[in-house]
């Protein structure tokens, strides 16, 4: 395996054998056709070098900041004081990245909190607009001990506006109107001349502390900012081990000689050159981990709206394992041969509950016995793609030789950086979003009718 498909010393290990003609047949690539399409990421790579040396593009240089980390330290020790519980409001990147950092820390998952996680107050993503939820939330919350993030970069999300109207208005009927500077934080971009910032104006009237969102970083890319960082911390992850592990991956952009030499220029080069050798248009991201299940949807985010123009770009879908073997698996093995899957695994064996020898026999799973049900998932995710290439369907494996800190900001800044060169190679833009904006506009107006 060449030394470009690994990170920070085998912390990630990326194949793509299964992607190629002698794996999987007519629908892999030749090893000379995917090596030129990975030779075309030649310039597109040293551009990117070229953004990290001249500071054009801030996502590059993130992992080297460290005041925002200290500010968000800062104001979420204030924000906590007496807090049982706190609420993100923000839609999209602005919270999808907070979740699947969280995630890590066993937030959405029953029952495996730590103990100085339990400790903490409880945390609550409200990332999709829904009257109902808000009204319920609103309603049974103890809001006296809540505490409410608001995040928008732009700071005139309407979605979020709403949520941040409808609670400062639930938080007044309570009788805590003079608590409300404590029980709020907004992250939101700096005021712009001529330029209204909603939330910032919403929250200066109530004397709200604000944080400033990095103005070279959107949303979908701002896991890494302290969008996603404050969750964390609230889950008791180290924020600076997480940019510790993204650095891992521009080490190893720095240091490569060529795009084969640079694990996410392979894995975009892959998956556009399937896409148009093939007509592979469809990506699936299937983690084997529960505490990965939000990585896909974040992923899910950041492929559409990043190369989704000008009639390119490919459909992600997420899914998560073994689950979804029971239920997508199906399309996947036997559908059109139009998917594209990346399985992603944790070394899980030894871990979990040991399968009685004697029980698993009277159930008729004699398979099982002795084994721990990490040995089972290993087998599964390691039979999974063996399986996909007997049916001649593309697949990508993606080892984690360990889940934590480090791990997840590799895997983050990996797959960000593989979205970029992907836009460039397609010749995509893949930091705007002009396609969202007539759905915006055709909102405010039918709102506008209807005042």
């Amino acid at each position: 395996m060449q030394d470009g498909q690994r990170h920070d010393k085998d912390r990630i290990q990326q194949k793509i054998e299964g992607c190629l003609e002698d794996t999987i047949g007519q629908y892999g690539l030749t090893p000379s056709v995917h090596a030129s399409w990975v030779d075309r990421m030649a310039p597109h790579v040293e551009a990117l070098k070229n953004d990290y040396r001249s500071n054009k593009l801030a996502l590059l240089r993130i992992p080297d900041e460290e005041q925002d980390i200290a500010d968000a330290d800062a104001a979420l020790k204030q924000l906590s004081e007496n807090a049982k519980t706190l609420v993100f409001f923000g839609t999209g990147g602005s919270s999808l990245g907070g979740e699947t950092l969280a995630q890590l820390a066993g937030w959405n998952i029953s029952g495996v909190a730590l103990p100085g996680q339990r400790d903490r107050p409880r945390t609550r993503f409200y990332g999709n607009l829904d009257g109902g939820t808000l009204q319920s939330v609103l309603e049974t919350l103890d809001l006296a001990s809540s505490r409410f993030i608001v995040t928008s970069k732009s700071g005139g999300t309407a979605e979020t506006l709403a949520q941040a109207i409808a609670t400062l208005t639930a938080v007044k009927a309570a009788g805590l109107e003079a608590q409300i500077p404590k029980m709020f934080l907004g992250i939101s971009e700096p005021d712009k001349p001529g330029k209204l910032n909603g939330l910032r104006t919403l929250f200066s009237k109530f004397g709200i502390p604000m944080l400033e969102h990095h103005t070279g970083i959107g949303g979908r890319f701002s896991c890494l900012t302290n969008v996603g960082l404050i969750p964390a911390i609230a889950r008791g992850l180290d924020a600076r081990a997480i940019r510790a592990g993204a650095k891992s991956v521009i080490d190893s952009l720095l240091s490569a000689n060529a795009p084969k030499d640079f694990a996410p220029a392979v894995g975009a080069a892959t998956a556009v050159a399937l896409s148009k050798e093939k007509g592979i248009r469809t990506l699936v991201m299937m983690p084997y981990a529960d505490r990965l299940g939000r990585l896909s949807a974040w992923f899910v985010q950041l492929w559409a709206e990043s190369l989704g123009k000008s009639g390119e770009g490919t459909t992600p879908v997420g899914a998560l394992g073994p689950v979804d073997q029971h239920s997508q698996l199906q399309l996947f093995m036997d559908g059109p041969h139009d998917h594209y899957l990346t399985i992603v695994r944790v070394a899980s064996e030894g871990l979990g509950p040991r399968i009685d020898p004697e029980l698993a026999r009277i159930s008729g799973a004699e398979m099982l016995g002795g084994h721990t049900v990490g040995d089972i998932v290993s087998a599964q995710s390691h039979a999974l793609p063996e399986a996909l290439a007997r049916a001649g369907r593309p697949v990508r494996t993606i080892d984690l030789a360990k889940l934590d800190e480090k791990t997840i900001g590799a895997l983050l800044m990996h797959f960000m950086i593989e979205t970029i060169l992907a836009g460039r190679l397609l010749g995509v833009d893949p930091f705007d979003q002009p396609g969202v904006e007539l759905a915006k506009v055709l909102t405010r107006e039918r709102l506008a009718k209807g005042a």
